[in-house]
């Protein structure tokens, strides 16, 4: 399996069942600032995309206009995994990707994919930082009280950088 195949895998195993995520963009005068946003993708497809619904009656997606450097943070504490991805997100206007892609629970915030207030955002991944504490929290507390008695930073789980060739 090539390099580019298996970091797409492992990135999506990461996120997949994290349908939620903070989206942080930048605001005219710089300054920073994030939104809760639920994932559509069903996959991580080979464009190296993930896709979001917003409602056009909100600033984000004028914002992501003006200036589409992301960072999308998920988070799944029940399985200790932590993914950070950097992007360039767009408006998208593709009203068959969003029929491809709407689903009951964008039903509760938008009438249809044809709603005029849906807005696809897409975001092409740069890279990805991912942290994946595999150890259980028994043995978790464990090696961080050896590491507190001995001095010795405890190693725990796969922490990565995946860069992609956009």
């Amino acid at each position: 399996m090539n390099e580019t195949k298996h970091n797409h895998e492992v990135l999506w195993d990461l996120i997949k069942d994290t349908r939620f995520c903070m989206l942080s963009h930048r605001h005219a005068d710089g300054s920073l600032h994030s939104h809760p946003l639920t994932m559509q993708n069903k996959a991580l497809d080979e464009g190296d995309m993930v896709w979001f619904f917003v409602s056009r009656t909100t600033e984000v997606g004028q914002r992501l206009r003006q200036d589409g450097n992301v960072n999308l943070s998920f988070a799944n504490v029940k399985d200790d995994t932590w993914v950070s991805i950097t992007g360039t997100a767009s408006v998208i206007e593709d009203l068959q990707k969003k029929k491809d892609l709407f689903n009951p629970i964008a039903k509760a915030w938008f009438d249809g994919p044809e709603d005029p207030n849906l807005e696809l955002v897409g975001v092409r991944i740069e890279e990805a930082e991912f942290w994946n504490v595999k150890e259980n929290k028994l043995l978790q507390l464990l090696k961080m009280g050896t590491a507190a008695v001995t001095g010795n930073r405890p190693k725990m789980g796969e922490h990565k950088e995946i860069h992609f060739n956009n």
